[in-house]
């Protein structure tokens, strides 16, 4: 299994109602080689119409706090929960999260990243079972030996302003935290899932 085979199997998913609504499905995209893996909710309009991630408003948003950090979008690996657009941009359904599911466990086990940065409440819902992604933003969560970096969703910093310098602040510390790893220290984590 390559990234190549899961792009394709994407592109032609018709597991959930989602296929019949698209425009297209949006596979990850970014370096295979990796340190982090970038995960969102799911597509919107703008990635719908072009079929990658992070592209619209939101995407731009990420792409900035990257940059702060003096990391290139093309150094990392960037994915969503769900691989479809959900009408209206409604958040994905249960179902749609499942189904969607395989797509993310093979991207990781593919890219085998030293943490995975989950942008959001559905997607700390959907990988670690969360909430309240405000609360427990900038914590390192280990669950089954993989470590997790929890931020806000960057379309939140559209709305409020003030969510800017938290997304950018985190975004530094990550790659703060990645380089820890990359030099073997051991590094805090703040929640440790043990079942």
């Amino acid at each position: 299994m390559s990234l190549e085979t899961i792009k394709q199997n994407v592109i032609n998913c018709t597991k959930c109602e989602l296929c019949k609504t698209r425009t297209n499905s949006v596979p990850g995209k970014g370096s295979f080689q990796s340190n982090v893996i970038f995960v969102g909710e799911a597509p919107g309009r703008n990635e719908d119409r072009e079929g990658k991630p992070f592209v619209g408003a939101a995407g731009k948003k990420l792409s900035a706090a990257l940059e702060e950090a003096g990391v290139s979008r093309e150094e990392v690996y960037i994915t969503n929960i769900v691989k479809c657009r959900p009408p209206n941009n409604r958040v994905p359904n249960t179902d749609e999260r499942n189904t969607c599911q395989d797509y993310i466990r093979q991207e990781i086990s593919i890219i085998k990243p030293k943490i995975i940065c989950i942008l959001g409440n559905t997607a700390f819902n959907s990988m670690l079972g969360g909430s309240e992604i405000t609360k427990f933003r900038g914590k390192v969560v280990r669950k089954d030996s993989q470590l997790y970096f929890l931020t806000v969703h960057p379309a939140a910093t559209i709305y409020n302003q003030e969510l800017i310098t938290v997304l950018n602040n985190d975004i530094k510390r990550l790659f703060d935290i990645i380089k820890e790893l990359k030099n073997n220290r051991k590094i805090q984590v703040d929640i440790e899932y043990t079942h």
